[in-house]
């Protein structure tokens, strides 16, 4: 983002600079945590609609889905007995990092198909491997590539379904080893993460925080494996450009973006049992311990007024990004 601007520089456009410095911090006296709270119990959808969706505030939900027999059955051995024998798709990497920014590229990961008993073994650490490898296709992999682990949990969660008058657009199925990182993005789904086994650690933005988190358009490329077993990073040569964050919040370069230090994030743990409530439009940055399991739940958002706020909200980042 350009500095502060000159003497020369229009009133309107100084103006629109305070407006966005001042707006994250008028955000959060309005209603945003300093950390994100725990629920011990679930509200009823009309309670939870009215107090967490609407106001799109992020939560953890303990007690939210004791009675799947997941949380009993879902061990490394029982998946490999009920789905060990199938062909799935996994994402691998030479760092990690899938959908990230590197060498100035938009880098997606190589979609390997393998026997899922194979992935299993990397995983158990029985077969090494120099690359990264992470269960984490979504477009609901869940239902159609694990369709045996269905009954283990749910279709949809029932009260989200009621209070958003909507079946959920996707359930994801994530498994990996804890090189595997989700570099930081936002998604335009109110977002049910619901942790099984393991720990999942989340670094969250609220939507407010935009203008001082980067933008670049990159590139489209997707790492393939070369004979030889190096990785290369491919481009994909009619593919639009892609806008993505660059930014590494764990470890920001505040010289190159000198705002970020301006954000204030939140970080969370969940841990097996418990469920995050993901608002749509906040920005997100995940690790996990090895072996990690969870399986979410993708509802669309509304595209309400809060969208209209947020869309206004990027495009005046954009306009005194681009001065």
């Amino acid at each position: 983002m350009a500095g502060a601007g000159g003497e020369g520089e229009a009133p309107a456009l100084r103006a629109v600079r305070r407006c966005l410095a001042a707006f994250p911090a008028e955000a959060r006296e309005l209603g945003l945590a300093e950390s994100v709270p725990y629920l011990n119990s679930l509200l009823s959808p009309l309670e939870f609609y009215r107090e967490w969706v609407c106001p799109n505030k992020p939560c953890i939900i303990r007690n939210a889905f004791g009675h799947w027999s997941a949380l009993k059955k879902w061990t490394l051995t029982y998946l490999r007995k009920v789905a060990g024998s199938k062909m799935v798709s996994v994402a691998v990497t030479p760092n990690g990092y899938a959908d990230a920014v590197y060498q100035d590229r938009f880098v997606m990961p190589e979609e390997r198909q393998m026997l899922f008993s194979n992935f299993l073994d990397i995983v158990e650490k029985k077969v090494i491997s120099p690359s990264v490898f992470y269960v984490q296709k979504q477009c609901s992999n869940l239902t159609e590539e694990f369709p045996e682990l269905l009954g283990d949990v749910e279709p949809e969660v029932p009260w989200m379904s009621e209070a958003l008058g909507k079946k959920p657009d996707a359930v994801n199925f994530w498994l990996g080893e804890s090189a595997a990182v989700t570099s930081l993005h936002k998604d335009h789904y109110e977002n049910l993460y619901c942790v099984i086994s393991g720990e999942k650690h989340f670094l969250l933005h609220p939507p407010s925080d935009r203008p001082f988190i980067p933008y670049e358009l990159y590139l489209s490329a997707k790492y393939c494996i070369s004979e030889d077993g190096s990785f290369q990073v491919v481009d994909e040569k009619a593919a639009d450009k892609v806008p993505w964050i660059p930014l590494d919040p764990l470890n920001p370069d505040l010289e190159q973006y000198p705002e970020y230090a301006q954000a204030r994030p939140l970080q969370c743990t969940v841990k097996a049992g418990e469920m995050l409530y993901l608002p749509s439009l906040w920005f997100h940055h995940v690790q996990q311990s090895h072996g990690c399991i969870a399986v979410n739940y993708w509802y669309d958002m509304e595209y309400d007024l809060k969208y209209s706020y947020y869309q206004l909200l990027d495009s005046l980042t954009k306009a005194v990004t681009l001065v």
